[in-house]
């Protein structure tokens, strides 16, 4: 597992992979599905795991916390880079870096919380949680006002946020005032595009980004990662023709609930059984949801091994 300090060659190496947690009937962790995940994002050349919220995260106990530090180190191989998340809270941030401060993870991402808290007190939290870890972090930027952009780039220069995970949603991802606001005041090089593969393009071709998150890299990881190497080289062509195989899913995703449809789609493709999704949230059980969550998640499995086979050829 990686352990050494978080670079901006790691935030490229690999797609951000922002998978499900998979439970059994009684919701504890299933180490041994969540693994079957896991193995099958590495076999797409995925190798950065990143366990926010579409783990849910936000609803897991602090009493658990090290057992899903246990689980993910475990499952992690070689230079894989498992990416914890702390939060959305404060208190229950400082109590999960307490335990994370006797581990080697290099970094963590903080949850955003949007009720109830304000800019300033959002910055002033990730300020002191960094300064308990010892350790940068990386802040999730999900909402439009929920940090000022000169208060972001304040945590960069000190060094308490490592990257920015960018995942506010825009009707057109082309214009976009408040991403703009931060890059100007940050690299573009540590900033995560960070809501899949849509904004992809306006993300890199307009902004610079070259990093981006995935949930349904978790269907797709082949796909996925032919879509990174061309934002690498700058070639939007091939990502406009690559990324439509995830709108289906996405358009779902979007639709319904990005977590909740990813946690069914990994599951009804026949990649890991994710089980039941932790109370406050519910698992998807209308039929007729599921038949399209079904529907599109085999159609972008299929598409990867498309990819993959034409890779290999």
């Amino acid at each position: 597992m990686k352990t050494t300090p978080v670079t901006v060659a790691d935030l490229t190496r690999s797609v951000l992979a922002v998978p499900p947690l998979c439970r059994r009937s009684d919701l504890t962790l299933d180490p041994v599905e969540t693994g079957k995940l896991v193995a099958h994002l590495r076999a797409g050349g995925v190798t950065t795991h990143m366990w926010g919220g579409n783990a849910n995260i936000y609803n897991m106990g602090v009493r658990e916390y090290p057992t899903f530090l246990d689980m993910i180190e475990q499952l992690a191989e070689g230079d894989d880079w498992a990416i914890p998340s702390i939060g959305p809270d404060l208190g229950k941030a400082l109590d999960q870096i307490a335990i994370l401060k006797e581990r080697a993870f290099p970094t963590a991402m903080a949850l955003p919380l949007r009720f109830p808290a304000t800019p300033a007190g959002a910055a002033r939290g990730i300020g002191l949680m960094a300064e308990a870890y010892g350790r940068g972090l990386i802040a999730y930027v999900k909402d439009d006002g929920y940090l000022d952009p000169a208060d972001l780039g304040a945590l960069v220069r000190e060094g308490a946020v490592v990257a920015i995970k960018y995942g506010t949603v825009k009707a057109d991802p082309a214009v976009d005032p408040s991403l703009a606001a931060i890059l100007k005041l940050v690299d573009p090089a540590i900033v995560i595009s960070g809501a899949g593969e849509r904004p992809i393009i306006a993300h890199g071709q307009l902004f610079g980004i070259r990093a981006f998150t995935s949930g349904s890299v978790c269907v797709a990881p082949r796909l996925s990662t032919a879509i990174l190497a061309a934002l690498t080289k700058g070639d939007f062509a091939t990502i406009a023709a690559l990324w439509p195989a995830f709108a289906a899913l996405e358009d779902l995703r979007d639709g319904i609930s990005p977590l909740r449809v990813l946690h069914e789609a990994v599951r009804v493709a026949g990649i890991a059984d994710t089980g039941p999704i932790l109370p406050m949230l519910s698992n998807i059980d209308e039929p007729a949801r599921l038949a399209e969550i079904a529907t599109a998640a085999k159609g972008l499995l299929a598409a990867n091994a498309a990819t993959a086979a034409a890779a290999a050829a």
